[in-house]
C-alpha cells in the first residue's frame, strides 16, 4: 500500500454541497466526504485517490479546487482533530475508536471511526435522526428501518438502545461495505445486517411495516418515492425525514402530508431542515389518489 493519498477538495456552500459531491463522485468514481463548519456556514467536499489525479480530469471540476498529497498518517491525524465524541442525551455516546471518553452510567456507546467517506454523526441531518431515535424509544419491542444507511450509524445506534428487528439498506455498495465493517466493530451483527437495495425497485405495497423509519435521503428521492416510504410505516409509528435543504422542505412536507401524515416536530440547523411525521389517525393512510387504505 502506498504511504500517501491524493486529496482533492472543493470549498462550497451548504446549498451547493450535494451537487459538488455528486460531480466529484462521478469524476473520480469514489464517494466524497463532506465537512461542514457551523460558524462559517461553509462546507468542504473532499475525495481521496490512490493515484495522482490526471490533469484532464481535474480540468472538468467546475469549481475552485485544491489538490494535496497527504501522508496516510497525517490524514488519520487530521480526522482526530475534527471528529470529537457526541452525546445524544444520556442514552448514547458516539465516539471514534481513539477517544478515551467514558460513557455515563446507562449510556450506550457507538464506535465509529471516520473513513474516506460516509457519515460520522456530526452532520446536522444525522444528528436530528439520532436524537429522534432516542426520543422515540419506548418500552417494549420496536422495529426500525434505515433507508440510505451510509455508514450504518443510525442502525447501530438503534440496536444499541434496543430497537429490534432492524432493517438497513443503501444503494451504494461502498456504503454497504463500510456499514458492515462498522456493525462488526460495534458487535451488533446479530441484529443489524446492512444490504444493498434500490428503494425505487422495492414493492410499492404489501411490504413489512416498521415502528420507526429514518429516511436521510436527497430531496428528489424523497419526493419520488414518498409512497414507498409511507407504506412501510406502521400505524402509530414515526417517520423521520432528513437530508433536506430549507428551501426544499416545504415541498417535501406537503408531499408526505398528502398521505395522511402530520408533522410532529422539526429542526432547522444551518441550511438544513428535518422533520418527524406520524399518521393523523391510527385507522389508515391515504393512497396517492386520496382514498383511505386500511
Amino acid at each position: 500500500m502506498k504511504s500517501f493519498l491524493w486529496q482533492i477538495s472543493v470549498k462550497t456552500t451548504a446549498e451547493a454541497e450535494e451537487s459538488v459531491r455528486d460531480a466529484l463522485e462521478e469524476l473520480f468514481q469514489s464517494a466524497p466526504s463532506i465537512y461542514s463548519n457551523a460558524r462559517t456556514k461553509r462546507s468542504v467536499v473532499t475525495v481521496y485517490q490512490e493515484q495522482k489525479p490526471d490533469a484532464k480530469l481535474l480540468a472538468k471540476i467546475k469549481h475552485p479546487y485544491l489538490v494535496k498529497r497527504l501522508a496516510r498518517e497525517n490524514w488519520a491525524e487530521s480526522w482526530k482533530r475534527h471528529f470529537k465524541p457526541i452525546n445524544i442525551g444520556l442514552s448514547l455516546l458516539i465516539k471514534p475508536g481513539w477517544s478515551k471518553r467514558k460513557p455515563v452510567k446507562g449510556q450506550a456507546v457507538v464506535i465509529l471511526d471516520p473513513g474516506l467517506s460516509f457519515g460520522t454523526g456530526h452532520h446536522a441531518t444525522t444528528m436530528f435522526c439520532l436524537r429522534q431515535i432516542v426520543a422515540c424509544r419506548t418500552k417494549g419491542q420496536q422495529s426500525f428501518l434505515d433507508i440510505g444507511s451510509g455508514s450504518g450509524i443510525l442502525s447501530i445506534a438503534a440496536a444499541k438502545i434496543g430497537y429490534a428487528p432492524i432493517e438497513s439498506f443503501d444503494f451504494d455498495p461502498e456504503a454497504v461495505r463500510a456499514s458492515r465493517q462498522n456493525v462488526r466493530q460495534n458487535k451488533v451483527q446479530s441484529c443489524v445486517c446492512p444490504r444493498q437495495k434500490d428503494l425505487t425497485t422495492l414493492p410499492l405495497r404489501g411490504a413489512k411495516q416498521y415502528d420507526l423509519i429514518c429516511a436521510n435521503l436527497i430531496y428528489d428521492l424523497l419526493i419520488q418515492e414518498a409512497e414507498r416510504i409511507v407504506n412501510r410505516l406502521k400505524p402509530g409509528g414515526n417517520l423521520i425525514l432528513a437530508g433536506i435543504l430549507r428551501s426544499q422542505f416545504a415541498r417535501v412536507e406537503k408531499r408526505f402530508l398528502s398521505f395522511g401524515l402530520q408533522k410532529i416536530s422539526g429542526s432547522s440547523e444551518k441550511e438544513w431542515k428535518s422533520g418527524q411525521f406520524a399518521f393523523r389517525s391510527l385507522c389508515g393512510r391515504k393512497s396517492a389518489r386520496g382514498k383511505v387504505k386500511v
